[in-house]
């Protein structure tokens, strides 16, 4: 008798958390009369993300080729209204034009249980602006010249590296490679200390930076679509042993150089420093107008211990990744690499070494690394939300405060009335002319707007640096292992080839 009360009244609780869905939560989007695409109790549209069957970008990508002719489109992720953006217009509108309604991502960030997410990416509102007139002075035209020794050095490493493999054609894996090669740069340059993980590839720097990623895939849709219930359940995103060792990584450093105040290096390290004891950095060799409030407050310990995290968490996968795509494309057409290599030989000769000023010669590669960040854009997807409610210029849609918005890149790279042939790997779409005859938001790997990607100097000067080193040297080939064309970790929050991309390398 008791066992049949117990299931009648769960099949009771049951229907109602059903109807409640399906009349109260899901019809947020029916009752504004705007498209939608029908969800399932209680996950919504989110089936394929929360089952590992899609990855979040390639989700969305697929979503935006099936309902972008209606230029906005209501989707739910768990219990959260979620419009998407297909027109590049509106995306203007959501990311420039009307900014003041849409600054913040609408992610999870709680400094207090969760002390690394409180950086220049996740935080909002005034704290968002503060911080990012206070960063902006370390990513300069000249911070990156003065950090250009660095990654040279690493990039040199990481040629010398293979050149074993190269003598007898080896086969590599080289998104690992890559990967430890950007964890050298960012860990020299964001904490000041030498990882060493190209030669010794499982060393602790190298696992800790995996870690970063190894989200499960239900964590990573609630952190999307539902981040309130990380606050309310207390529950950090980032691993306890991962905040703990990168803290104590970067409060080590500060204090040894505080205590031997005769070493100087050119390195976000230094710059953050600064910007703890003074508020600001010295910009006396900048060119660039740097924002005057950004000397109002000074940077805590763990404030600018969060922003050498982030600069190492969104540096280090990010550059690897459209380093390893952009050699998988070229791997497959050798005209390609080799009139890209061709352009190497000849602003190499013509500075004499690899400068910072080579790499801005070399109008081809950036073409190349574009193309790459086209096809294969890291973060594929954009997040913002509403918070300030708004009628969308041009539409019939008024998008409440609290909604989340978001913008499928990976779809707009791809889409074909775009970029014609979209699967087609071709850099000269990005050659000047082709450049202005597109809509400015159609290439959009770095963001745009206020809040578009600080650190896109940084990211590309790595990624340049790491395939100048290896191109000038080296030839590459698609090996037997490596499928074409390839398919993503549906796990992963960034676009991450799920076999790996294995590669025979050859010298020249």
């Amino acid at each position: 008798m008791v066992f049949a009360e117990l299931i009648a009244f769960s099949i009771t609780v049951l229907n109602i958390i059903y109807f409640y869905f399906k009349y109260i939560i899901f019809n947020f989007w029916r009752k504004r009369g705007v498209f939608y695409v029908e969800p399932i109790v209680p996950i919504g549209n989110f089936t394929p993300i929360v089952t590992g069957r899609k990855q979040y970008g390639v989700f969305f990508n697929d979503a935006y080729s099936k309902y972008k002719e209606h230029r906005a489109f209501g989707m739910y992720g768990f219990f959260t209204p979620i419009l998407v953006i297909t027109d590049l217009n509106l995306m203007r509108t959501v990311l420039l034009k009307e900014f003041h309604s849409f600054h913040d991502r609408g992610l999870y960030c709680n400094e207090e249980i969760d002390p690394l997410t409180g950086h220049l990416f996740l935080i909002s509102g005034e704290n968002w602006k503060n911080m990012r007139n206070k960063i902006i002075s370390i990513f300069t035209s000249a911070r990156m010249k003065e950090m250009f020794p660095i990654l040279k050095e690493c990039g040199d490493e990481l040629a010398m590296y293979l050149e074993s493999k190269a003598q007898i054609r080896d086969s590599i894996e080289i998104k690992d490679i890559f990967a430890r090669y950007t964890t050298d740069v960012i860990m020299s340059t964001a904490f000041g200390i030498k990882s060493n993980c190209i030669q010794e590839p499982n060393n602790e720097y190298r696992n800790r930076g995996k870690k970063i990623f190894g989200i499960h895939f239900i964590k990573l849709a609630l952190m999307y679509s539902a981040p309130k219930i990380f606050d309310l359940l207390r529950i950090p995103l980032t691993p306890r042993s991962v905040t703990n060792f990168y803290s104590n990584m970067f409060r080590e450093t500060v204090e040894y150089r505080k205590s031997h105040p005769n070493i100087i290096r050119k390195d976000f390290v230094n710059l953050l420093m600064q910007l703890m004891e003074k508020g600001c950095v010295n910009s006396k060799d900048d060119k660039e107008t740097i924002d005057k409030s950004s000397t109002v407050n000074k940077l805590t310990m763990m404030e600018a211990t969060a922003q050498s995290f982030v600069f190492f968490a969104a540096g280090f996968e990010t550059s690897a990744s459209t380093a390893t795509f952009a050699l998988y494309e070229l791997a497959q057409h050798h005209d390609i690499q080799d009139k890209l290599r061709n352009e190497i030989d000849e602003v190499l000769e013509e500075h004499g070494d690899l400068t910072y000023g080579a790499l801005e010669d070399m109008t081809y590669l950036q073409n190349v690394i574009d193309e790459t960040l086209r096809k294969y854009p890291p973060v594929p997807v954009l997040n913002r939300i509403c918070t300030e409610e708004i009628d969308l210029p041009t539409t019939n849609i008024r998008v409440p405060k609290g909604t989340l918005i978001i913008i499928p890149v990976l779809g707009v790279h791809r889409d074909p009335s775009i970029y014609p042939d979209p699967d087609n790997f071709d850099p000269e779409r990005f050659n000047k002319d082709k450049r202005k005859e597109r809509h400015r938001y159609a290439h959009m790997p770095f963001g745009q707007g206020p809040r578009n990607c600080i650190g896109l100097r940084f990211g590309y000067l790595q990624t340049k640096i790491a395939l100048v080193s290896l191109l000038s040297k080296y030839k590459f080939q698609l090996h037997l292992r490596t499928p074409v064309p390839l398919s993503f970790n549906e796990r992963c929050l960034i676009l991450e080839a799920k076999s790996g991309v294995h590669l025979i390398i050859e010298p020249r």
